[in-house]
């Protein structure tokens, strides 16, 4: 694809954006587990925040390739950074610009654009991962409320957020067909954050639990129908696979670029490791699986730009799985290129590799989207 001046105006911004002003912080939010507000503080300012929210409500506009540039570009450098702002830009804000009422928008979406608030999506639940219809969060109707009582798990910015974009069921007999959007806002009666999660990697993106406890939420924050929540869901899942993508993507890139720079000078036996056999095979592999992955990210985020984020499960999936195990596979081959320096922080491969291990279980697993792909092959040959 070809982007537009705009778009390459975007990615040199962001790029630069993120060597000066992400890449310095990166590994000491990691090893403090530390969420860079300063950082999101220059989001703001630059209107990275507001991406995909329209003028008219204090965004900055753009769509899904705009989305994919700015996290491919922060993920080079710092994925935490570009998790967490996934989750706000993509998870959060997006579905509510697609589902959303006008008068929604107008309420919402002028915080989450300026930053004053930070988003983020609710819809994992310790026994509702992979099957995200089991969902037992209940949302039972009172009046112009209803009200939530149940527990989300692994949630993105959960410890730090504000505004949280929450699935619950409202007719538990109907399954997929009684499931209910709901934006719910920090100091809402009943709410709270429970547990915050040590994890192995994405140490500088908060992962914790949202609990409600006969929170009321007002009918006007319901997103979309009443019962039809998965219509919502649904439509953020294409796009989220994504930017998803493009994150991995970018953590592709930083293994490939930094074990290039490393081969060239690390000397042994008296020349450049580069110039041995199995050290040249192993980055030619790398190169090779991240031109493949972009070349599928950007056709596919283009053919959503012009189409809309409905009936692409395949191409979604496929771009997923590759770009993930891409991701986790080019962070291992690093650390082998590094040797002893890939184990220890003194190089950031060690991240590398922590932050990669995530990407082919969440925002659905390797073995999902493999289900997915089979899926929709038996309706095409």
């Amino acid at each position: 694809m070809e982007f537009t001046k705009e778009q390459i105006l975007l990615r040199e911004t962001v790029a630069r954006f993120a060597r000066e002003q992400v890449a310095p912080l990166a590994a000491e939010i990691d090893q403090k587990e530390r969420f860079p507000r300063e950082t999101f503080a220059k989001m703001s300012a630059l209107g990275l925040l507001g991406l995909g929210i329209p003028e008219e409500y204090g965004g900055s506009g753009g769509g899904i390739v705009e989305s994919c540039i700015v996290a491919e570009e922060l993920a080079r450098h710092c994925v935490s950074t570009s998790a967490s702002w996934g989750a706000h830009v993509d998870l959060c804000a997006a579905n509510i610009c697609r589902n959303g009422t006008p008068e929604q928008k107008q309420r919402f979406l002028p915080d989450l654009a300026s930053g004053r608030k930070l988003g983020g999506m609710a819809m994992t639940e310790s026994e509702a991962g992979s099957d995200v219809l089991a969902m037992k969060t209940r949302a039972m109707e009172k009046g112009d409320f209803f009200v939530l009582n149940g527990t989300k798990t692994f949630i993105t910015n959960g410890p730090v957020g504000d505004l949280f974009l929450v699935y619950a069921t409202t007719d538990p007999k109907s399954r997929g067909k009684g499931i209910t959007a709901f934006v719910v806002e920090k100091g809402f009666p009943g709410f709270s954050c429970g547990k915050e999660f040590e994890k192995l990697g994405w140490h500088g993106s908060p992962t914790g639990e949202l609990v409600f406890e006969d929170c009321p939420v007002p009918r006007k924050n319901v997103i979309g129908t009443v019962n039809q929540g998965v219509k919502v869901l649904l439509s953020g899942l294409n796009s989220e696979r994504l930017v998803i993508s493009a994150n991995c993507l970018g953590l592709a890139r930083a293994s490939l670029e930094d074990s290039v720079k490393y081969s060239r000078e690390r000397k042994q036996f008296g020349k450049a490791i580069s110039e041995f056999q199995m050290i040249g095979e192993k980055l030619a592999r790398m190169a090779a699986k991240v031109e493949a992955v972009r070349c599928m990210l950007w056709s596919q985020a283009l053919r959503m730009s012009q189409e809309g984020p409905a009936a692409m499960a395949f191409e979604t999936a496929c771009t997923k799985l590759l770009a993930s195990e891409t991701s986790l596979q080019n962070a291992l081959d690093a650390t082998q290129i590094f040797g002893g320096y890939g184990y220890i922080r003194e190089f950031p491969v060690e991240r590398y590799l922590r932050d990669a291990r995530i990407m082919t279980i969440g925002a659905g697993t390797s073995e999902i989207m493999c289900q997915i792909i089979s899926r929709e092959l038996g309706k095409r040959i």
